[in-house]
């Protein structure tokens, strides 16, 4: 017999009539092409530890004092989450179990179609078709282990991914026999694993990233209990290698770990590496000194095909190279690109009796199946289809700024970037309606290649009608944001007159 606190916390039973979930909801008339309303989050306050954890630096009185913002937290999904139950002794008979799950898949997809729809926040190109892999669905494919060596589990895909390291290993100018890299579950992983290599050559390193890195890098270092310097940035989100350079002549005593964005995760800013290098070399810090780690995510493989971009190669003295495979190659599921040398693997490098191989990847079993993935889009785009992707993205981002301004909206685009920065709209229903990341006052628009010019006509149309209602004159005027994104790019009162 079920007790009193068991039947409180089961999922299946309805408490107000004692019938289940799955008979309540087919007696409603369940409707598989309807799209559930999301309620809006609500706001709270943060208590976070730096600017990029909802602190803000306003001017009082002529002193500069840290503000708390608010943020507005997603939604609990507890209150819209999907239940498991129990299948009907009568189900095999009936279908009734089936026939619930295909509806709630039906709708489910319709949800996809919707928020593909209107997603223009967060860099993924959802712009693919991987038709012709559903074949390998029905294998359970998992690398585990170390890449270049085979273990006793013999359903794994190294072959591509060895062929897809191979590729990236030729894009940033390493021989085969000098590099060593995985395909990794995702971006972070790869920051993780690039960190934790310069920490193991360099055990008593300080680890040196802009403010405006990726929050996986500073949560490396927690994890891995690494002292971790805050670096300034300038306004384009670029690091600010003067600062850079003064902190270094504190620590000259210790090695450094550096963390080099090829592309800041709001304003899509590209560090410039040989600037950093050049700093290290003026602060006294031999290339025996110091590791470089290239956080690559988005626009690591995007800028080998920007004219005039400044290079990222392992000619350079460099340490690791990451980048994200569901970002600009199009991946269905999170994943990415590691590569490092081969010299400083050894340290991380273990022999694993119970695989016949080594392992020196952070997650031990691994996707078998985004190689193939990832495999698949390398070999029919290439570098020219890369290329053409590159430019229609930097083309579409260029349109979207220049409409911005046009339009009297603030706008940043970084002159290597398909990031746009905007100001943050006042209303929350329209920034979950676009998916858009907001940071203080600011947000932004990722120009990847499925974003169109007719989608971001939509939403350009719809901002401007929206900021009508916001911004009425005499009443509320648009926020000044010359702070976030530069005098040049604000068009407020204050500089536009």
């Amino acid at each position: 017999m079920v007790g009193t606190s068991e039947l409180m916390e089961s999922p299946f039973l309805d408490l107000n009539n004692g019938s289940s979930v799955v008979e309540k909801i087919l007696a409603e008339g369940f409707n598989p092409a309807s799209v559930v309303p999301e309620p809006l989050p609500p706001v709270v306050m943060t208590n976070g530890e730096d600017h990029g954890d909802g602190e803000e630096e306003v001017v009082v009185g002529g002193n500069i004092k840290i503000k708390k913002r608010e943020i507005v937290l997603g939604r609990n999904v507890h209150t819209t989450c999907l239940a498991v139950t129990e299948p009907d002794a009568n189900d095999e008979v009936t279908g009734d179990k089936d026939a619930f799950m295909a509806s709630v898949l039906a709708r489910y997809r319709k949800t996809l179609l919707e928020k593909t729809k209107y997603h223009l926040g967060y860099p993924y190109n959802l712009d693919f078709d991987y038709g012709a892999l559903g074949q390998l669905q029905h294998f359970s494919i998992n690398n585990l282990g170390d890449p270049f060596i085979e273990s006793n589990y013999g359903v794994h895909s190294r072959e591509f991914e060895v062929g897809v390291l191979d590729w990236f290993a030729r894009l940033w100018e390493i021989e085969k026999e000098e590099y060593w890299g995985y395909i990794t579950n995702c971006g972070t992983e790869g920051n993780l694993h690039g960190i934790l290599v310069g920490r193991e050559v360099f055990p008593d390193g300080i680890l040196y990233a802009s403010k405006e890195s990726h929050y996986s890098v500073f949560k490396a270092a927690r994890m891995y209990r690494m002292d971790c310097v805050k670096i300034a940035t300038l306004v384009s989100g670029e690091i600010d290698c003067s600062d850079f350079k003064d902190k270094l002549l504190v620590n000259k005593d210790k090695p450094a770990i550096i963390n080099v964005n090829i592309g800041t995760t709001v304003k899509g800013a590209v560090d410039d590496l040989d600037l950093v290098i050049q700093t290290l070399e003026e602060s006294g810090f031999s290339h025996d000194r110091f590791y470089i780690h290239c956080d690559g995510a988005l626009f690591g493989l995007m800028m080998p095909f920007v004219k005039r971009a400044p290079k990222v190669s392992f000619k350079k003295p460099i340490g690791s190279v990451s980048v994200s495979g569901h970002k600009f190659v199009g991946c269905p599921m999170p994943c990415g690109v590691q590569i490092t040398r081969l010299e400083h693997i050894n340290a991380l490098s273990r022999n694993v009796e119970y695989l016949a191989s080594r392992d020196a990847t952070i997650m031990g079993s691994r996707n078998g199946h985004a190689p193939i993935f990832l495999w698949y889009t390398l070999n029919r785009k290439g570098y020219k289809g890369f290329q053409k992707e590159v430019q229609k993205c930097l083309r579409n981002a260029h349109y979207l700024k220049d409409r911005l301004r046009e339009s009297g909206i603030s706008a940043m685009l970084n002159e290597l970037s398909s990031t746009v920065v905007l100001e943050r709209p006042q209303d929350e229903e329209f920034v979950r309606r676009w998916q858009l990341a907001c940071q203080g006052n600011i947000a932004h628009v990722v120009v990847m290649p499925n974003v169109t010019i007719d989608k971001l006509n939509v939403f350009l149309d719809e901002l401007v009608e929206k900021r009508s209602t916001w911004y009425q004159v005499d009443k509320v005027q648009s926020p000044c944001i010359a702070a976030e994104i530069g005098a040049e790019n604000c068009v407020c009162k204050i500089h536009t007159r």
